[in-house]
């Protein structure tokens, strides 16, 4: 009797033991994956709370728990914002946020977009720049990487101490430029362009490091810029410029995933999600304007004549940089076309 007792226990035993293994097995189950998403923006500015997050937590919610985006703000994974694009190939993090100009040259057919002059409206060249990167980029430039989103932000404009209203207001001053392309913009109107990322940008203006920066409306309240300086320069019709952006994934992290998981993460990605980062980004400009003009700051608006003005003096912009890419043996002129051709067929779509 006690030899039968002891054998039901042990089965008893070994049966509890299995459920609880089963149970413990089941909990894990609920988190299967950890993404570690690393970007240079503190967590309240408005990419990270109106798109990162945003994307994060639908990849949480559509694989029901079993992916967890763990959000790295301010770099605080180490490093520098230039470096973020080694950090997703290298595995450092699994996913990051970045401007591709952080790179210079790296992947240089991106810049087409960035190009003087070229942006109509963030949603209209944000679905002209992931049809040409799916085309183009995704097995060449981008091979290293598992591209998530591309876009671009709204109206790329400049913000000053002193007043600018013709290109030759910008002689002698120091301007934060966002790209190469940038740069070479304003070395061309006599500026000394000052290559710096996003978030030095306020410490630059209160130092006296530079005299103004070029970036859109739209990150100018997180960086406190309407507050450091008192003039903005917007300009009519197609943009002064706008930077490219990309959500990339460590290849070897994105292949691990089982196929569900992949769904997951590929139905939250791809065109429709670049459409609404860049237009999200974009519908933040109208607000942190208004912080300016609160303010009291001097917001000049050039009109069609005055933009043309700036305009024709960029072209040497364009002549420099098709120089550049046939040396590398690219296409320029052909990407020039193409993207222009997308911006133009996309550009009513995205009209308000």
């Amino acid at each position: 009797m006690t030899k039968r007792r002891s054998i039901l226990g042990f089965v008893g035993g070994a049966a509890i033991a299995a459920l609880a293994t089963g149970f413990t097995a089941t909990t894990a189950m609920a988190q299967e994956v950890t993404l570690k998403l690393h970007q240079f923006l503190p967590a309240q500015a408005n990419v990270p709370k109106l798109i990162l997050d945003v994307w994060a937590d639908n990849v949480e919610k559509d694989s029901d728990g079993r992916i967890k985006v763990e959000r790295y703000p301010s770099m605080q994974l180490g490093g520098k914002p230039p470096e973020l694009m080694d950090q997703a190939i290298d595995g450092v993090a699994d996913i990051v946020w970045t401007v591709v100009g952080y790179t210079p040259g790296r992947f240089p057919s991106t810049e087409v977009f960035e190009l003087p002059f070229m942006m109509t409206n963030a949603r209209a060249v944000s679905h002209a720049y992931w049809d040409m990167f799916d085309k183009h980029w995704k097995d060449t430039e981008f091979k290293d990487v598992h591209i998530l989103g591309t876009w671009v932000h709204g109206p790329g404009m400049i913000h000053t101490k002193d007043p600018v209203e013709t290109p030759a207001d910008l002689q002698g001053m120091k301007i934060r430029g966002g790209s190469r392309s940038v740069n070479a913009l304003l070395t061309e109107l006599g500026a000394t362009p000052v290559g710096m990322p996003v978030p030095a940008v306020s410490e630059g203006l209160s130092k006296g490091v530079i005299d103004g920066t070029t970036i859109p409306w739209e990150v100018t309240t997180a960086l406190k810029v309407p507050e450091l300086v008192e003039n903005h320069t917007e300009f009519t019709g197609k943009a002064l410029y706008t930077l490219t952006f990309v959500l990339a994934m460590n290849k070897a992290k994105y292949e691990s995933l089982p196929d569900d998981l992949k769904k997951v993460i590929d139905d939250n990605s791809g065109l429709e999600f670049s459409v609404f980062a860049g237009g999200t980004q974009a519908d933040s400009d109208g607000p942190s304007r208004e912080v300016a003009y609160d303010l009291g700051n001097n917001i000049i608006t050039l009109d069609a004549d005055q933009t043309a003005v700036w305009a024709e003096a960029a072209q040497p912009i364009y002549d420099a940089w098709i120089a550049d890419m046939d040396s590398k043996g690219k296409n320029p002129q052909a990407l020039i076309d193409e993207a222009r051709m997308l911006i133009d067929k996309y550009t009513p779509m995205y009209q308000k």
